[in-house]
């Protein structure tokens, strides 16, 4: 039996018209790290035909970076065999694709703690298929980890499995009780560090990968951040605080985040808070950033965008905006402005790449930079040149 290590891995959901990722060279590729935690629980990641693609990008995220679990494999047949980070970024992580759920097994050492559903497919549910693996994982004695709009613990078949294998389900996108759902109400003022919201242009977009970049170059450079989650798979990643919040009904998503926001800032003592964002402002489709801006009352915006991208995921009637539009948006909508903008590199070379930052900084007079290929430096840069007041605390590289 061969010893596997870790990370994750997505879902599939059949939109053909979704993008992959970035297949060139990216050996460049600079993801802020710290040291490993001494004992981090253990995990296969399911992602059936949608690593490397939107749909997985719960499995995508989890592989590049993940503060709870040890990823020790992806399922995902149609990329059996080949290493994840190669899949992702070019770049081995010894962390195997596998076939199947008992190819996963075989390579394990011990049987996983948890088997994590790696997909976020837009009906929000288990397939016939998908929910025998995931009663299988159980018979196994693997705990579920399950990001989906469809809570397995209030489900009679997924409890009694629960209960004859001694495992548990997390229903990462359950909310708290109707009864203690929170209105928004005016403390966010209180919060007197900056806020910064990582917003797009679109879905899956990379608004999250981008927020963890910065979270971290933050820290490490002695600057406090704290980042507030606001999907599943910040919260599966381990985000110390967070909602998901598309699971919480309209009324209470303004009040949830910012009691959140006020409750890290409080924990924390933060010099600064970055809120991942969902979705776009300007998508008929999803509602969730006017929530954000509206909950959090961001004091700068960063703004996520595919050059790539042509139509919006799953919506081929439905064209991409430009930066500009959505930036015109934003500061319209919000009494805030976009500070940078971060270049999501799929579909596009190196020196697409470039040539897109050198184009939307002379078009839009902000700083732009991909957050994957790029160094964390110009993310930093920018959050430095709109909050002159946070390079008092830089105890690395002041300048």
């Amino acid at each position: 039996m061969s010893s596997i290590t870790h990370r994750e891995q997505p879902h599939s959901s059949g939109h053909q018209n979704r993008p992959s990722v970035l297949k060139d060279d990216r050996s460049l590729i600079r993801f802020p790290t710290r040291d490993t935690p001494k004992k981090l629980s253990t995990a296969i990641v399911y992602c059936e035909g949608n690593f490397g693609a939107v749909d997985g990008k719960t499995a995508n995220g989890l592989v590049r970076h993940s503060e709870k679990y040890e990823i020790l494999a992806v399922i995902d047949s149609e990329k059996a065999g080949l290493d994840t980070g190669m899949v992702l970024d070019n770049v081995p992580n010894a962390i195997p694709i596998c076939r199947d759920l008992a190819d996963a097994l075989a390579r394990a050492e011990t049987t996983p703690d948890y088997f994590i559903f790696g997909m976020a497919p837009s009906s929000g549910m288990l397939s016939a298929d998908e929910r025998a693996l995931v009663i299988e994982a159980m018979n196994h004695g693997m705990n579920i980890v399950n990001g989906l709009h469809e809570f397995l613990n209030d489900d009679p078949v997924f409890a009694a499995a629960c209960l004859a294998n001694n495992v548990i389900i997390l229903d990462i996108r359950k909310p708290r009780a109707k009864k203690d759902l929170r209105l928004f109400s005016g403390r966010i003022a209180e919060v007197s560090c900056p806020r910064i919201a990582v917003l797009g242009t679109d879905c899956a977009i990379g608004k999250r990968t981008t927020a963890t970049i910065l979270t971290r170059a933050l820290n490490d450079l002695g600057i406090k951040a704290v980042l507030v989650g606001t999907g599943q798979t910040g919260l599966i990643q381990g985000a110390r605080h967070g909602i998901a919040m598309d699971a919480v009904p309209s009324q209470f998503c303004c009040g949830e985040l910012e009691a959140t926001i006020i409750e890290a800032f409080e924990a924390e003592s933060p010099d600064v808070i970055i809120i991942e964002g969902q979705g776009a402002l300007s998508h008929p489709a999803f509602s969730t950033s006017s929530f954000i801006l509206r909950g959090c009352c961001p004091d700068g915006v960063m703004l996520q965008h595919a050059p790539g991208r042509v139509n919006r995921c799953d919506f081929e009637q439905m064209p991409m905006p430009t930066p500009a539009s959505e930036i015109r948006l934003i500061e319209t909508f919000a009494d805030t402005r976009v500070i940078g903008l971060t270049i999501n590199h799929e579909n596009m070379t190196s020196t697409e790449v470039d040539s897109a930052i050198t184009q939307y900084e002379s078009e839009l007079g902000i700083p732009a930079t991909d957050a994957l290929t790029h160094s964390s430096d110009h993310l930093v840069a920018m959050v430095l040149s709109s909050f002159p007041q946070l390079k008092k605390q830089l105890t690395v590289g002041a300048n």
